[in-house]
């Protein structure tokens, strides 16, 4: 669980170093409250993922289920997060006129996709973990 956790704090770090690079000149509070906000809307869709992917899943206790979403979720929303720093480079270089409208909607369009093309997967992903920790878990108290 150790590795585990170090882990999540490792992507998370990452997430945040990197949006942080991609936000160039910012100020300091924007950057923050954009980082945040982007963080909690992607734990808010990691959630409903998570959700969907649970059903049809039966925990003995909610404990259980409980301790293996919460782990769950926040090890995804750090992986779904990675979607943030692309997000904010392109919203940078249409700020900056680096890249016209058209190019802007493009990659977001682009972006969008790959993410909802990630969830899907990840959906299936995430049900899969939550029936091998279930069955580690009910050889362990046999």
């Amino acid at each position: 669980m150790t590795f585990i956790i170090i882990g999540i704090i490792i992507v998370y770090l990452l997430v945040i170093a990197w949006t942080w690079s991609s936000l160039e000149d910012t100020e300091t509070p924007k950057k923050l409250l954009i980082i945040f906000a982007g963080i909690v809307a992607v734990f808010l869709i990691t959630q409903i993922v998570f959700s969907i992917s649970k059903s049809g899943i039966t925990y003995e206790n909610g404990n259980i289920e409980k301790s293996v979403g919460q782990v769950i979720v926040l090890l995804f929303t750090g992986l779904n997060s990675l979607v943030l720093p692309f997000i904010c480079k392109t919203f940078k270089k249409k700020e900056n006129g680096e890249i016209e409208e058209s190019i802007f909607k493009v990659r977001m369009i682009i972006i969008l996709v790959i993410f909802l093309i990630c969830l899907f997967l990840e959906c299936g992903y995430m049900k899969d973990v939550q029936e091998g920790i279930l069955k580690v878990y009910e050889a362990n108290m046999k």
